[in-house]
């Protein structure tokens, strides 16, 4: 989704480093934050944030192992990852809210960052019950980790106005949470399709012998 909107950003150009993600969802031109934001297909990453959280709170509901405290547990952080995706498509980043305004935005990129770094730490942390290995469920754990530390640096950053590699660092805490859940979903996939290859074929019964 990325790459199409690069083509559809040309001036200035979009920047991997520099602009925020949420800059693709604001039509512009205007500025904010001390970056230019111009994107004449911001309704596609709008329409990109609302289906990523719906479908990725149907994708935990789905998750089957995970019994009592744990399911619910999961499934609280994943309707926090939704309503995070949520909020960011129906509240473009443009930036600065008026004064006394709640920033929605914001709330929604807090919300799904950080559920969806702690669900890939939890889900890492119980990979038995859900069916993933142990290299998924390790990769799960130290992704959500990271993810949940560039967060922190990236509050820090934006705080202090410097904005430099701004939109790398922001990267950092989002694209952790991405390839965790890439990670497990392959790792449930290619268990399942093992299993089913591994079940015997059913057995075709014999014919009656003829009559007379």
């Amino acid at each position: 989704m990325h790459r199409i909107r690069d083509l559809a950003w040309t001036d200035p150009p979009y920047s991997y480093t520099h602009h925020y993600i949420s800059n693709l969802g604001v039509r512009g031109p205007l500025e904010a934050l001390g970056q230019f934001m111009n994107s004449p297909l911001a309704w596609v990453m709008n329409t990109g944030f609302f289906l990523f959280g719906i479908m990725f709170f149907i994708g935990v509901a789905a998750l089957e192992g995970l019994r009592s405290w744990r399911r619910l547990a999961a499934l609280i952080l994943g309707a926090l990852v939704a309503l995070g995706g949520v909020l960011l498509a129906f509240n473009p980043g443009s930036g600065e809210p008026p004064d006394g305004a709640v920033d929605y935005h914001g709330l929604g990129a807090f919300a799904s960052i950080v559920g969806g770094n702690v669900l890939a730490i939890f889900l890492g942390r119980q990979r038995q019950q859900i069916g993933v290995t142990p290299k998924a469920g390790r990769a799960m754990v130290v992704l959500g980790v990271f993810g949940l530390a560039s967060m922190v640096a990236f509050l820090a950053v934006a705080s202090s106005g410097a904005n430099v590699l701004i939109g790398l660092v922001e990267r950092c805490a989002v694209y952790p949470l991405l390839v965790g859940f890439i990670c497990a979903g392959a790792s449930i996939w290619d268990r399942r399709t093992a299993h089913a290859a591994s079940r015997p074929a059913p057995r075709t019964p014999r014919p009656l012998p003829p009559f007379g």
